[in-house]
């Protein structure tokens, strides 16, 4: 083996690391090999949130250094990697657009590690599992702050929405997002197509928006937006995903994001949470270990989003790339719409 390489042993395989001494996060001086490390250690907590499922590889081959852009020089690898070992399991996916592929569907920590020799820095799980991949079984909300707003920001809109998905009976899970954002997460049982799922979330961001109208917004053109953190519901259409709990992200101090119990959040600081720090989390019980204990029932929200409809409110834009869907508006940007004459108004009463 040369003396760059790493031979790192994960649930009972042999993973090989090569160029492992090669920096990738500069400004904190790790290199190819920590980031398999920290994969290797954080294996398990990692698997339970991305096992099973169709996972889209975030890659950074060159790491992540200054100046590079995410679609210049680091890119979503969406395909099962040709040349993948016959351990690797894939599972076939349909992008909206109709094109099929098969996508990296992790059984067990060393696909990480492995993952992780050719660049990969960040996991992105679709909310489905491989059996069945057209329903999914995770309800996510992504709590993103936009300028003029912060985390502190979020962690409010976080507690108000624990307070209204508990009014559903529902229980949430909470991690940083590894930015300045927060992202929730419940279980669901998989009787809902992702056109379902997403108007869940529409009917659940639009009444978190009526409860905190100066602090949250559902719009989905940055235009209408304002200082407000967005409760991004696109996030449940198909083919969108999150960064998982436990991903590494590219950023130059290389932050995860990091499943937190909710009495965490009060004064939380997302820079704490590092791929050197966060493997300390080990040694203290997991704030997601009861995410699995019961799949909730996705027709309160649901109920939420029809009375919406009964309201005279219509569905929200999908983005750019989607087919035309059906039920939803002009997809075009609210000042160009007055500009050529035409209504275009999606946000619920205030």
């Amino acid at each position: 083996m040369a003396s760059d390489e790493l031979l790192l042993q994960v649930a009972g395989r042999s993973v090989r690391v090569s160029s492992a001494g090669r920096v990738v996060f500069p400004g904190i001086g790790a290199s190819k090999g920590d980031v398999a490390r920290y994969y290797a250690v954080m294996g398990d907590r990692l698997l339970a949130a991305i096992g099973d499922r169709p996972t889209t590889l975030e890659r950074w081959p060159r790491g992540v250094l200054p100046g590079m852009t995410l679609g210049e020089d680091g890119f979503y690898q969406k395909r099962l990697p040709r040349g993948a070992p016959d351990w690797v399991d894939s599972v076939a996916i349909t992008f909206p657009s109709g094109r099929t592929a098969r996508e990296v569907c992790p059984n067990s920590p060393a696909v990480a590690v492995w993952a992780a020799q050719f660049g990969t820095i960040t996991f992105h799980p679709w909310p489905v599992r491989a059996a069945d991949v057209e329903h999914p079984d995770e309800f996510r909300l992504d709590l993103d702050p936009q300028p003029g707003t912060d985390i502190a920001d979020a962690v409010e809109v976080a507690m108000a929405a624990r307070e209204l998905l508990a009014e559903l009976g529902w229980r949430c899970f909470v991690k940083t997002s590894g930015g300045r954002g927060l992202h929730l997460t419940v279980r669901i049982a998989s009787n809902w197509d992702f056109v379902q799922v997403r108007h869940a979330a529409i009917g659940v961001a639009r009444e978190l928006e009526r409860r905190l109208p100066d602090l949250v917004t559902s719009a989905w053109w940055k235009e209408e937006r304002g200082q407000r953190i967005l409760v991004d519901y696109n996030q449940m259409a198909k083919d969108r995903t999150m960064a998982s709990a436990y991903s590494i992200r590219a950023n130059p101090a290389a932050t995860v994001s990091t499943p937190v119990d909710w009495g965490e959040l009060d004064g939380i600081d997302p820079l704490a949470f590092t791929m050197f720090s966060v493997p300390e989390r080990l040694a203290a019980a997991d704030p997601w270990a009861e995410l699995e204990d019961r799949a909730f029932d996705l027709t309160p929200a649901l109920d939420l989003f029809q009375a919406d409809l009964d309201r005279g409110l219509s569905d929200l834009p999908y983005p750019p790339d989607y087919p035309k869907m059906p039920g939803e508006p002009k997809r075009v940007q609210p000042s160009r719409a007055r500009e050529s004459g035409s209504e275009g108004g999606t946000s619920p009463p205030r």
